[in-house]
């Protein structure tokens, strides 16, 4: 209970005897350094932290006294951009990674298994242990925006592929100029077919979060400035919507983002079931902590995997065989955007 009541504390909130709540005030409470007097309701922040798809947090953690649990939120899935759960194993996944990184810090290390559906967690007490990765994690941020366009030293690229690669999954790495072009006709080509169908933007439209004030009332949601886009009145940003979020502008801004990376990422795994996006996952985190930690960027391109015939072309493009790819990324030399926000730990855990 004392590790809640500091996790809390620390945790901007509403109050009609308080001041509101901005948007800096959420973003330091957020991402603040890891606290270990915090106990296992910070381990459970820290997990938080991790990618997830469209910022919708699909997690729910179980507390023992010597474990935790993930299980996957299905009312916060996304059916439209999402029908088979993917995304949501992989972001289950990807907070799993956070996890064991912040738990060697206070001391324990998890073994992590996967059956029904949720990641298991369980501790024991060894030596605390601070990693490189683990200081990447209050600074990582999915940035979608230009890169510097400059390639990434060989070294460099070996240490990605090798945080990248995890137990049943492969990175492959494409920085040929032709070939990023040939799998950006892919993801551009997904985008049409995504933006065309009217459920997937309105499921999208209704994860954004055009302004400030909406961040910090859900702290969820794909914040507009998160993506170098300016913070609006919903009631504006709806009627601009279809004006300005177009096919052609989006399809220019995709090709335009990938020709200023220095590569882009394809995670695969051995088979396509929900052990295996776990595993995607933590080995697409760890691929970002140590991009992170490297002094680089990156953002998801993940529209050849969510629009299924793509996803088996892409593969067949790729010579994956029996495999298919799970995510793409881009990445580069990059700026900062403001933070996207998560729940605190009160309202995740079960």
């Amino acid at each position: 209970m004392a590790g809640l009541a500091c996790a809390s504390a620390m945790w901007p909130r509403h109050s009609h005897a308080a001041a509101p709540v901005t948007y800096e005030d959420a973003v330091r409470a957020t991402w603040a350094p890891l606290r270990p007097e915090g106990g296992l309701h910070e381990i459970v922040r820290y997990a938080t932290l991790a990618a997830n798809s469209h910022n919708t947090q699909p997690w729910r953690f179980t507390l023992g006294a010597r474990s935790i649990l993930i299980a996957p939120d299905f009312s916060r899935r996304c059916p439209a951009v999402d029908p088979n759960d993917h995304h949501v194993f992989v972001s289950l996944g990807c907070a799993a990674e956070n996890l064991t990184h912040a738990a060697l810090a206070m001391g324990l290390r998890p073994t992590l298994r996967f059956e029904a559906n949720t990641v298991v967690a369980e501790f024991e007490s060894v030596a605390a242990e601070r990693s490189r990765l683990l200081a990447a994690i209050p600074h990582r941020q999915s940035t979608r925006a230009a890169y510097d366009g400059k390639p990434v030293t060989n070294d460099l690229l070996r240490e990605l592929e090798r945080a990248g690669t995890g137990e049943g999954v492969a990175i492959l790495l494409v920085t040929d100029r032709k070939q990023m072009a040939e799998v950006t006709d892919y993801v551009v080509e997904g985008n049409t077919s995504q933006m065309r169908d009217r459920g997937f933007m309105d499921e999208l439209e209704a994860w954004i979060r055009f302004n400030e004030d909406e961040a910090v009332t859900t702290m969820d949601g794909l914040f507009s400035r998160a993506s170098g886009n300016p913070a609006l009145p919903r009631w504006l940003a709806h009627q601009l919507l279809p004006l300005v979020f177009t096919e052609r502008r989006e399809n220019d801004r995709y090709r335009a983002g990938i020709e200023s990376s220095a590569g882009l990422a394809v995670f695969v795994a051995e088979h396509d079931d929900e052990a295996h996006w776990v595993e995607v996952g933590r080995a697409c985190q760890r691929f970002a902590l140590q991009a992170t930690a490297l002094g680089l960027r990156y953002a998801f391109v993940n529209q050849p995997v969510e629009v299924a015939r793509l996803r088996r072309q892409l593969a067949t493009y790729l010579g994956l065989g029996g495999r298919l790819p799970d995510l793409v990324v881009r990445f580069g030399a990059g700026p900062e955007l403001p933070k996207s926000l998560r729940r605190p730990p009160a309202q995740v855990i079960a």
